[in-house]
């Protein structure tokens, strides 16, 4: 049993791959190439650093020896340079070039910016994989006729698939945002304790034409197009807030769906998968709680509250640094994308176990359908027998008392009988429930379903397969 408090965040939601993105040794492994990507810039652009120093960098890139940068940083206070010195520990010939020219920010912040690049990947892979599981979902329920809400009260029909493209259209507009900034995203670069490359002005005596190269040299080294071209210190902090607003979004999202699912349960027409040994009470044995969903909302909410402490620390930051941003972002930053990952695994969950129960579908539905009919009654009607208004006028009372049958008396709605003995219609019971097939009602939402998963759905997952049906990997 573990004496000391431990997040659930690291624990209990996450997959394994987004703990390691954020694991202290993905953060110094990440240290180590940047050291060796800056070493390799500088001897590229003259400095006097040979082959054999980078070599003896590269040899020792994974190898960590922890305990002696543990045992360093208890007497110097500092965690980069701890590191520094384990390193040169394990590299004596290249001792004297590590870290040169850098301030701790080098390997901090575009440590960070390649971290929070990675996970953004891998959040991109999972969602991609939700729309997938939707997508399929509505495909096979795009022609079943469901009954629409709006403010929660019976409303035009709609169909089960029809409903999924809202969920999805919200994720689609989530991955505009992924993209969008995972193609935006940039490194520090290398820019010196003020963002002015002063140290390294006095290290290639002033050749402004090498140091104009050393931000491009080492983005490339490290995977990435280019760095950001000014900064203080560290880079802008709008981009923790930039990232985690993106975060925050998928969140929203998710948190929708898991409300309509939870409602939907609540209604006994559709429910997320309920294993077999599963409880979902201690008390109530019966119950079959949609415990995945409500997970859902309640890491969503996190994450959103969470998206406003990077927006506070962008905002309060002073002139080219301060260290107040430092114990928050290790806390907000880590955390978001911990909870979004596993958003995401359960709205995976979710989607490839969804429970539908036609049966009690189509009951709700018929229940309220001759409400909704009484239009297309009106009009056969009147081009029948009559005038409209006068038919319109006896609809309505004739819907009222049938309300009141079904609210006040606990009755089934005889609305259509009411009609049907109602000589001023003129039309038989036969003739008003042949109107009752209700995909007469749900308008457009087959097609649009379907054109809705071809036309936007399909290309994505098209230009995706190489991601389709994994959880996604690190590639640092």
């Amino acid at each position: 049993m573990k004496t000391n408090y431990t997040s659930p965040l690291s624990e209990r939601y996450p997959s394994k791959e987004m703990k390691y993105i954020f694991s202290p040794e993905m953060k110094f492994r990440t240290w180590r190439r940047l050291w060796i990507a800056l070493a390799e810039t500088e001897k590229e652009l003259g400095l006097p650093i040979t082959q054999e120093q980078i070599d003896e960098l590269k040899a020792h890139a994974l190898d960590i020896n922890y305990d002696v940068a543990k045992e360093r940083e208890a007497i110097v206070r500092h965690d980069v340079m701890a590191h520094v010195y384990a390193y040169g520990q394990q590299c004596p010939n290249a001792k004297g070039i590590i870290h040169l020219g850098a301030t701790s920010c080098y390997v901090g912040d575009n440590t960070d910016l390649i971290i929070m690049t990675e996970g953004l990947k891998l959040l991109r892979t999972k969602l991609i994989n939700v729309l997938a599981k939707l997508a399929k979902f509505a495909g096979e329920y795009k022609d079943m006729p469901t009954l629409g809400f709006t403010h929660f009260q019976a409303a035009q029909p709609t169909t089960v698939g029809k409903r999924a493209t809202l969920w999805m259209q919200d994720l689609v507009l989530d991955l505009e945002d992924l993209d969008h900034l995972i193609g935006s995203m940039k490194l520090l670069g290398s820019k010196g304790t003020t963002g002015t490359q002063a140290s390294f002005l006095e290290l290639f005596d002033g050749d402004h034409e090498k140091i104009k190269k050393i931000d491009g040299m080492i983005a490339k080294k490290m995977g990435f197009d280019s760095c950001y071209p000014v900064s203080g210190q560290t880079y802008s902090r709008k981009i923790d807030s930039r990232v985690l607003n993106v975060l925050s979004g998928i969140a929203q999202s998710a948190h929708k769906f898991s409300n309509d699912i939870r409602l939907l349960q609540h209604l006994k027409e559709i429910e997320e998968p309920f294993e077999k040994n599963q409880i979902g009470s201690s008390a109530m044995a019966y119950k079959r709680n949609p415990m995945r969903s409500e997970r859902i909302a309640s890491l969503a909410n996190y994450v959103i509250a969470d998206a406003n402490n990077p927006a506070i620390t962008a905002a309060t930051q002073w002139f080219e640094r301060t260290l107040d941003d430092s114990a928050n972002k290790r806390i907000s930053i880590p955390e978001s994308f911990l909870a979004v990952d596993g958003i995401l695994e359960l709205y995976l969950n979710i989607t490839d176990g969804l429970v539908v129960y036609p049966k009690v579908i189509r009951a709700r539905l018929m229940q309220e359908l001759p409400f909704m009919a009484t239009e297309n009654i009106l009009m056969d009607a009147v081009k029948a027998v009559g005038d409209r208004q006068e038919l319109h006028e006896k609809i309505r009372e004739h819907s009222m008392e049938a309300g009141k049958m079904v609210k006040v008396e606990g009755k089934e709605n005889d609305l259509l009988e009411r009609i049907a003995k109602d000589p001023a219609f003129n039309m038989t019971i036969e003739q008003l429930q042949s109107i009752m097939d209700p995909a007469n009602f749900v308008g457009r939402a087959v097609q649009q379903t379907a054109e809705f998963i071809e036309e936007i759905i399909k290309p994505i997952l098209d230009k995706n397969k190489d991601i389709l049906g994994i959880a996604g990997e690190v590639t640092v």
